[in-house]
């Protein structure tokens, strides 16, 4: 997606210096910003590169100053992308924000989720042991009576927290810019319409492919395999070295490379964006036993919004079960 300028129609008053600025700190987040502010405002993506790691990305001058002018600054938060709160905490600027991992703590903003358990989301969908989880002391939380334990900071992936930060974009833009009001309204009402459509089509995979075993080479898109109704066998001290950055020791690759060649699971999950000489064994293991991969992602593709990201996850995901059904 090209990064956008980071001005638009909507203004506080007269002069440029009044000019609405929306920033997100990616291309995702952004997306989902521009969806509810439509042609009134342009949204500026600060990352939008496949390459770049919001988990360590080092912003510019320019970022900073991007974040600081900003009238509402849109980001992922849970530690994901901490240059924004690093920003936001030097105290340049006062914008409004609106920070998505809080939505997701918070459970409140949306109905996607209602009555869908999402229990134990932290390195793996389902039921499958996590093993020891050095985030303990974060508590859990729930959407609308399902539990969501553990600390997962993709959430990009959960529909109803994208629904959350829609809503919540929305009411900051009406603060800033009455007179759009009832357009950014419209447009996160259209945009939670599109997310239900979404949302049924991974309902659908849970149906045809109730706990159906997968693998992940790192818990990007746990939320979406949850929702699925899939049930990750990769072993928790793998799963948890990756999330922790950190190593996999020999016995877990043995053991999650095993996995594969056994044709244990249905799918694997790879994001090719952290690809590293393990994942790509782990991918060389599910090719040869002919398992289907399902490329996941931390930005959109160029040319593509968030909804037709995460509906082109859902197809991809369904029809590689469908293959292995």
């Amino acid at each position: 997606m090209t990064t956008l300028a980071a001005c638009g129609s909507a203004t506080t008053g007269s002069d440029d210096e009044d000019t609405l600025r929306v920033v997100a700190s990616t291309n995702v987040w952004g997306s989902v910003a521009q969806a509810v502010a439509g042609d009134r405002i342009e949204v500026e993506s600060l990352i939008t590169e496949p390459s770049a790691d919001p988990h360590s990305y080092e912003a510019s001058p320019l970022d900073a100053a991007a974040i600081s002018d900003a009238s509402l600054v849109v980001y992922n938060g849970g530690g994901y992308d901490r240059f924004v709160e690093d920003i936001l905490e030097s105290g340049s600027g006062d914008p409004a924000t609106v920070e998505a991992f809080a939505l997701f703590e918070s459970g409140e903003g949306s109905d996607l989720h209602a009555g869908h358990d999402h229990e134990d989301t932290h390195d793996t969908a389902g039921t499958h042991d996590a093993g020891t989880d050095d985030t303990a002391g974060r508590t859990g939380h729930s959407h609308d009576g399902h539990d969501h334990s553990g600390v997962n900071e993709h959430v990009w992936y959960d529909l109803a927290t994208a629904d959350a930060v829609a809503h919540a974009v929305a009411d900051r833009l009406a603060e800033l810019d009455p007179e759009g009001a009832a357009t950014y309204e419209a447009n996160a009402a259209a945009f939670h319409d599109n997310l239900h459509a979404v949302a049924d089509r991974v309902a659908s995979i849970a149906e045809a492919h109730p706990d159906a075993p997968i693998a992940q080479t790192e818990s990007i898109a746990t939320y979406l395999a949850t929702a699925a109704g899939l049930r990750d066998e990769v072993p928790a001290d793998f799963a948890n070295a990756i999330e922790n950055g950190t190593d996999p020791s020999p016995a877990a690759i043995a053991a999650t490379r095993q996995l594969l060649l056994d044709k244990q699971v249905r799918a694997l999950l790879y994001n090719p964006q952290t690809e590293d000489k393990v994942s790509r064994e782990m991918r060389a293991a599910a090719e040869a036993s002919g398992i289907p991969v399902v490329e996941v992602s931390e930005t959109l593709p160029d040319g593509v919004d968030y909804i037709q990201w995460q509906t082109r996850a859902a197809e991809a995901l369904a029809s590689a079960l469908d293959t292995e059904s």
